[in-house]
């Protein structure tokens, strides 16, 4: 018998999730980001849900071209460009968009002697300061990608700081926006600036494409909660009571004994640990849901195991259903509980993990 630790992915929350991000920008046209293996979910699986997306982004050159091996005959953009001048035969291969983000990436555009014309994203740094050319850049860049044969069209791009924070003290988001906008002023081409924050908080910034990440899963970069802005739970991680110990006051649990018990407890063994992707930093009073009640997690995160409060759930027992997160339990307050973000508790999931694949909203 397998081990009893399951990450459901649910494709009917995938297709509505997605449906939300279009209803946030109705006049916009969608790229689904699905990088990092679709943010855990898995790139085949991803494709299929969303369908009727109008591209599909992600950072990995492999990726891309998988996704053309599996189907896929929509646009593709490269998030991040390509990484080395043989990236770009690739590129034409599977007629792939890219962004270009830096005058080495432009260089080796001009020097490719490329015979097949191809769609180029020129990005800004209008703030972020990872990836982009300064505004005072971005026309000698866009002349440079002009003139080379091989560029057809030429879109802009730029990645907010704080859109989940507009009025941050550092970089406001109007900041941000106006720095895209004086550095691509009357420059022809499509506009890309809103993240999965700003699709859902901000219309306002709303442009020829937005580009939905994390809410596509059924996660928010935002504090208001994911169900708030209708989206849907895709990932729920399951596992089972796999042991029971009763202690008393002054036993302590699990590595350390950092946990000492106040009271007599019983304390639930759980199938999951941090080499399934389960956070070794969640701390005590971690939410979890054992048969339908919600608990937390007690003591240190071991690599295959947590323990858990049982002693508020009558019946509890070995076989006992435990959510650790998802339907029943949203990711981001795991992820807060934990120090963390729901992007890293899904893009975390261990190959070991075992992955059932639902069609409907209902599991069992």
């Amino acid at each position: 018998m397998p081990r009893p630790l399951v990450a459901t992915i649910d494709i009917a929350a995938l297709r509505h999730n997605l449906s939300v991000a279009r209803n946030c920008a109705p006049g916009s046209r969608v790229w689904a980001v699905v990088k990092a293996n679709a943010y855990g979910h898995g790139l085949e699986r991803s494709m299929r849900s969303f369908a009727d997306a109008d591209g599909l982004a992600l950072i990995e050159v492999d990726g891309a071209a998988s996704l053309r091996q599996l189907g896929w005959q929509k646009r593709i953009l490269l998030l991040e460009g390509f990484f080395d001048a043989t990236d770009l035969q690739t590129i034409v291969e599977n007629q792939l968009d890219t962004v270009v983000h830096s005058v080495e990436q432009l260089e080796m555009l001009e020097q490719a002697g490329l015979d097949t014309r191809l769609d180029v994203h020129l990005k800004i740094n209008s703030g972020m300061n990872r990836l982009g050319f300064m505004p005072p850049a971005c026309r000698a860049a866009y002349q440079r990608l002009r003139a080379i044969p091989a560029v057809r069209d030429i879109s802009f791009i730029t990645h907010f700081a704080n859109a989940e924070d507009a009025s941050n003290a550092r970089l406001p988001l109007d900041e941000q926006v106006q720095r895209f906008h004086a550095a691509t002023q009357d420059l022809p081409g499509e506009r890309c600036l809103s993240n999965s924050a700003a699709d859902l908080l901000h219309p306002e910034c709303v442009a020829d494409w937005v580009r939905p990440g994390v809410m596509l899963y059924g996660g928010t970069p935002a504090e208001t909660t994911a169900a708030a802005f209708g989206l849907q739970a895709a990932m729920t991680l399951n596992s089972e009571i796999i042991g029971i110990q009763h202690i008393v006051a002054g036993d302590a649990v699990g590595y350390g004994s950092s946990f000492v018990a106040d009271r007599p407890m019983t304390v639930g063994v759980v199938a999951c640990g941090y080499a399934d992707g389960y956070p070794r930093h969640a701390p005590t009073g971690t939410p979890v849901v054992v048969d339908g009640i919600r608990t937390q997690l007690i003591g240190r995160v071991s690599m295959d195991m947590i323990t858990v409060d049982l002693t508020p759930i009558a019946g509890a027992h070995v076989g006992s259903k435990v959510i650790l997160w998802g339907k029943g339990l949203p990711i981001d307050e795991v992820a807060n509980a934990a120090g963390t973000v729901g992007y890293e508790l899904m893009c975390a999931i261990a190959p070991r993990v075992r992955i059932v694949e639902l069609e409907s909203n209902q599991q069992d």
